[in-house]
């Protein structure tokens, strides 16, 4: 199961070349992708316009979604406040949950954001940068 952060579907949603989309499939093609609703949220958010906000919208709404339960937000908050802790800046506490979640579920967390790396350093996080030059898989 790949979580698969913001930060790679806006690359995808971009992808001129097919080159993102050709590589991203070739990464997923045996797994079961998976969002969670921070990464809705931030898609949505992002539309251009409304007739990309109805597409969004209603393939989102046909997408299976990792869950937070209740134990999710202390313990985003407390990766959060380690980080901070150690002097290591992430750029929201949104990339703290979604964290969470993946390790909650055992999922590997596909992405492009840094944020995630550091994460990683102090949580047993299963993640990849996804960059389609280097992928291997």
């Amino acid at each position: 199961m790949i979580l698969v952060d913001t930060s790679v579907w806006i690359h995808i949603l971009k992808d001129k070349d097919g080159k993102m989309v050709q590589a991203f499939r070739k990464k997923t093609a045996s797994e079961i992708i998976v969002f969670s609703r921070f990464i809705q949220i931030e898609l949505l958010q992002g539309a251009k316009d409304e007739f990309e906000w109805k597409r969004l919208d209603d393939y989102l709404s046909s997408q299976y979604y990792l869950e937070a339960n209740e134990n999710t937000w202390r313990h985003a908050a407390r990766i959060y406040f380690e980080l901070r802790k150690s002097g290591i800046t992430v750029s929201s506490t949104i990339d703290c949950c979604i964290a969470c979640i993946a390790m909650e579920a055992k999922a590997l967390l596909l992405h492009r954001d840094h944020d995630f790396e550091k994460i990683a350093g102090i949580r047993p996080l299963t993640n990849e940068f996804f960059d389609p030059l280097y992928t291997q898989n």
